[in-house]
């Protein structure tokens, strides 16, 4: 029994000087053991939401709008799928494309951020005018509202369902990355969603219908101050806007009620 015991103690040597050996050899290598740390990092830096890399955003060049041109002509585009004039993020429908701007869904400075950076020209290109990701809005909307701002910042007050899908498949199709807000933003927005597909709503009776039009109650571009103009234009109005007063534009910068 003695001798079956050492005999034991001397296999359990053995093997911690094997495992001691091969972890010399390792390291001798140039192939040390991972740490825990970098482990965690490891995973971290693997992480994917729907099919998404989850990393903090990166401008590795500065940006410049410039470099994301795209043609007009798109707008008239987009009339003819929506069969009008039509803003989806809030289901107004507008009387001429003049009342509106081509509104890129996921912001191009958003996407530069996000993988875009270091793209060619020619994605950029394609990217600036891809159809699955432009939209129409109004002018205050668009540059000022939204403007760049990535979904933990912003969403449509309708069509959210709509708006976070389309996020998805645009940084899908770029390979683009998502940062956790964003993530966390879109999810709770798709979590409970049962239809992705925009949602028109009703359209106004046209210039020709035989309904008659209801008599306004007021002027509604006549607003004695900007808590008046508010009401109806959150965002205030800029200049060539019917309800812009140069009394409204105290700096000047052609915002009035910003």
């Amino acid at each position: 029994m003695m001798f079956k015991a050492h005999k034991s103690r001397s296999d359990l040597s053995l093997a911690l000087a094997t495992a001691i050996f091969f972890l010399s050899c390792s390291t001798a290598t140039g192939k040390p053991r991972t740490s825990a740390k970098e482990s965690a990092a490891s995973i971290a830096s693997s992480n994917t939401w729907r099919g998404l890399v989850v990393a903090p955003e990166n401008r590795c060049q500065p940006y410049s709008s410039s470099d994301y041109p795209y043609s007009q002509s798109l707008e008239t585009q987009l009339t003819m799928t929506y069969q009008g004039v039509y803003g989806p993020y809030t289901g107004k429908w507008f009387s001429s494309p003049s009342e509106t701007d081509i509104e890129h869904i996921v912001a191009k400075s958003e996407a530069h951020d996000s993988g875009l950076c270091s793209a060619s020209s020619q994605q950029k290109k394609a990217f600036s005018g891809d159809l699955l990701n432009l939209t129409l809005a109004g002018p205050t909307l668009n540059r000022y509202q939204k403007s760049g701002k990535d979904a933990s910042e912003w969403v449509p007050p309708v069509n959210k369902c709509w708006f976070a899908h389309q996020v998805v498949l645009v940084k899908k199709k770029y390979q683009l990355t998502v940062d956790q807000r964003e993530a966390n933003a879109l999810e709770s927005i798709l979590s409970g969603c049962e239809s992705v597909t925009m949602i028109f709503y009703k359209k106004p009776p046209s210039q020709g219908s035989t309904t008659p039009k209801q008599k306004e109650p007021q002027d509604t571009t006549d607003f004695k101050n900007c808590t008046a103009l508010k009401r109806s234009h959150p965002g205030g109005v800029t200049r060539g806007h019917p309800a812009y007063k140069k009394k409204f534009d105290r700096d000047g910068d052609g915002h009035a009620c910003e």
